[in-house]
Order: structure tokens, then sequence, then C-alpha cells
């Protein structure tokens, strides 16, 4: 008997904000595992930033999304049927997946994933891509020395609350900027944060970097780009490092804002350094032993956003969008 399955798709590419205009639901079928393929039932899906940029025709660093075509994500499942000896039924199993309720994946393309280790959402945020994310580019890029002052954008976020609180284990002074009062009382009384702002509250960009920064920048995790990265450049110290990893502000803009103060780069010898982290799937191993090791210890905690169903999908990518989420954005699609 064929199972019906919800799915999500690309209708149009939108020209500025994402509405619900660009997405089509629609009522499918779940297929039938060939040799060496599993049929998954997904249980929660991720949204993040980089999807915007699928969105877009043209090159990127990873293939867009096809107009007609069901939407990809990062997916945790539960193999409901299997002709893959290594994969049986019953199999906890992560990869990119489309926006549906079942799919078919080689098991070549997906990993199995601990459900006694972490909650099975936390495969897509702490101990996912958002997590390696934060890890890979703070300790391969920022190299973050004891003492130093590390400053966040998007600092509650599914990749800002990481990286606050590895600098914090590595003895950092760590600051960040957030969208609101709540989450700003998170990162501070909750995250350990030593200073922070509201960015919508302050005077200026500048007016909360110099009162969280007074002795200035020496690792940036760049998440917001524009006029933030601008104040950045502003208060960055001699030898500093800037970890570009996303730039939100500007993903949903015609016009991308241009940044003045570049010229701070060269005086004070500052290191930027952009990064795909997929690049770099061969150290997983290591990230999860380490993560996995700081979680037990009580070193690292985790806040998501949870969306229910299939169909709210959307919503929760456009409200990720708009920084209406606290912390990791994932939508539940399915009880285990």
């Amino acid at each position: 008997m064929a199972r019906n399955n919800r799915q999500v798709i690309f209708k149009a590419r939108p020209t500025g904000w994402v509405d619900d205009s660009h997405f089509e639901l629609r009522n499918g079928e779940a297929g039938t595992p060939g040799d060496g393929e599993v049929l998954i039932r997904n249980l929660y899906m991720s949204v993040d930033p980089y999807m915007r940029g699928r969105m877009r025709e043209g090159k990127s660093y990873t293939a867009g999304f096809e107009l007609g075509e069901v939407m990809q994500a990062g997916m945790v499942g539960k193999v409901i049927e299997s002709r893959d000896a290594n994969l049986p039924e019953g199999t906890y199993v992560s990869g990119m997946l489309g926006w549906e309720e079942y799919s078919v994946a080689s098991g070549k393309a997906v990993m199995k994933v601990d459900p006694k280790l972490a909650p099975l959402s936390y495969y897509l945020g702490v101990l996912g891509m958002p997590g390696m994310t934060a890890w890979y580019g703070l300790t391969q890029i920022g190299k973050p020395k004891e003492g130093e002052t590390v400053y966040v954008s998007a600092a509650s976020g599914a990749v800002g609350q990481v990286v606050g609180q590895i600098a914090k284990i590595k003895g950092c002074r760590v600051t960040g900027s957030v969208g609101d009062d709540d989450k700003l009382n998170y990162i501070l009384n909750e995250l350990g944060f030593d200073a922070g702002f509201n960015y919508k509250t302050v005077d200026s960009y500048g007016a909360g970097l110099r009162e969280c920064c007074p002795d200035g920048i020496d690792v940036y995790f760049e998440n917001v780009g524009g006029e933030m990265l601008d104040a950045v450049l502003a208060r960055i110290n001699p030898f500093a490092r800037i970890v570009a990893c996303g730039m939100i502000s500007q993903y949903n803009l015609e016009n991308p804002e241009g940044v003045k103060n570049l010229m701070a780069m060269v005086g004070n010898r500052v290191l930027m350094q952009g990064f795909i982290v997929s690049d770099h799937f061969d150290m997983m191993p290591q990230f999860h032993q380490e993560m996995a090791g700081w979680i037990g210890e009580g070193k690292i905690k985790y806040r998501e956003t949870v969306t229910q169903g299939i169909d709210n999908a959307p919503a929760a990518f456009i409200g990720m969008l708009k920084g209406e989420n606290f912390g990791k954005a994932v939508v539940q699609i399915a009880e285990d």
C-alpha cells in the first residue's frame, strides 16, 4: 500500500525577501527502495541561512534548488524499509534529504546517528552542521588564545551560541550581539558570555561594540555582514582574525551593502578567511568526539526553536531568515 508523502516544492525564485508564494505544498507518494537504498521516515528537518543562496539562479558553492522539485535540507529520520544490509530497519540516520515526510536514499548518502548520545534534533544542530561550523571556524581559522576578546554576531543562533561557549572553554573574553532582550539575557546569564548588546536598541553598532569590547576585538566570528562588519573593522585589533561564516543581513537584498572600513585590515594586519564546512567533513569524527565530551561535561548548552509539521516548514524558514527563532531552527515532521 502506497504511503502518502507530504512534500514542499520550490515554486518560484525570490528577488528580495522570501514569502509563501515561493513554495508549494503537494501530496506525493513515498518511493520504494532499490538495491543499496533505504526508505526513511523523516523526523526532524533543519532550516538554515545557506538555503537562501540555493534559491538563487546561477553558480554558487553548492547546487541550487530546482524549480518544480522537492527542496532539500539536513534531516534526521528512521529507516523503515531497507535494502542495505548496513542499515537495517529501525536505524536512525542523518543526511541531506527532501523537505518531505518520507525519503528514499542511497545507504551511502546517510550516516548513522545514536539516539542515546543526544536528542535526535541535536544532530541537525550542536552535533550537526551548525555545531561543526562553529567548531571548525573558531578553532581552525579563529585560533583563539587565552585572554583574547572574541566577538560573535548573531550570538544566540544555531552557530553563534556554540562559538561563544567554545571560546569560553578556550579561556577567552566572549562578547556577542543579538536581536532582542530575551536572547541577550540568554547569552549573558545562561551561556556565560562576558558582555553583549541588543543591536536593535543601541544607538549604533559602533556604540554597542565600544561598550562591549573596550580593548578591541581579536577574533570576530562573522554571521551578519554589512554595517556590522564595518563597525567591527573600526574596533579590530592588530593581527586579529575574522572568521567569515555567513552574512545573513545581505541575503535578501537586491543590492548588497558596501563595506567602507577595509583599510583597517591593512594597518592591523588582519586575517579574514571564509570557509564552507562541507569541505572539512573528514574532521567530523574529531568534532563529534570533542563536542560530545563538552556536552557530557555540561560545558555546552544548546537551545532550539521547534516548529511542528512539514506544512509549516516554509514559515519556519522565513522566520529564521527574519531572526524570529531562538537558537537552532528545526521542524519536527513526525514523532518517533
